[in-house]
């Protein structure tokens, strides 16, 4: 768990295979949790989280009509982000209602020393996209991301 504001983070993040490309799956207790997992997987398939700093800030406002497509939205603008600004994230806090995303993004210039990135994300992809509550207060965002 990691503390991220004034609250601890209590999700997990996983990898799921898929041919070429790599899923991403964040858990969550509610919809915001589920998006920084999978924020943060999507980190993994880059660099180590635990590696990078959290010294810049970026703030992210996204509308989508369902979670599913706030989740593909929620990712690539953390790609487009990574690439224009040539930085990698190891941290997020996130807040969903209504279909709005609140976000914000924790992290530093990619030091390629340092970070070592092992693949460059291109996006996040409709693909097994799924957004859904397995069980009350379980919460499961989903989907694979171009590398």
């Amino acid at each position: 768990m990691t503390a991220i504001g004034d609250r601890l983070a209590t999700g997990r993040w996983e990898h799921f295979p898929h041919d070429a490309d790599i899923g991403v799956r964040g858990f969550g207790e509610t919809p915001g949790e589920a998006c920084e997992q999978a924020a943060l997987a999507t980190m993994a398939a880059i660099v180590d989280p635990a590696t990078v700093r959290l010294e810049q800030t970026v703030d992210f406002a996204l509308e989508a009509p369902s979670l599913d497509l706030l989740l593909v939205d929620w990712l690539n603008a953390l790609i487009y982000e990574m690439a224009e600004r040539r930085m990698v994230f190891g941290a997020f806090h996130v807040k969903i209602e209504d279909h709005r995303l609140d976000g914000r993004a924790f992290g530093e210039i990619v030091c390629r020393e340092r970070h070592a990135p092992a693949v460059e994300v291109k996006g996040a992809t409709y693909t097994e996209l799924a957004f859904v509550e397995d069980r009350p207060g379980l919460w499961r965002a989903q989907c694979v991301i171009d590398v």
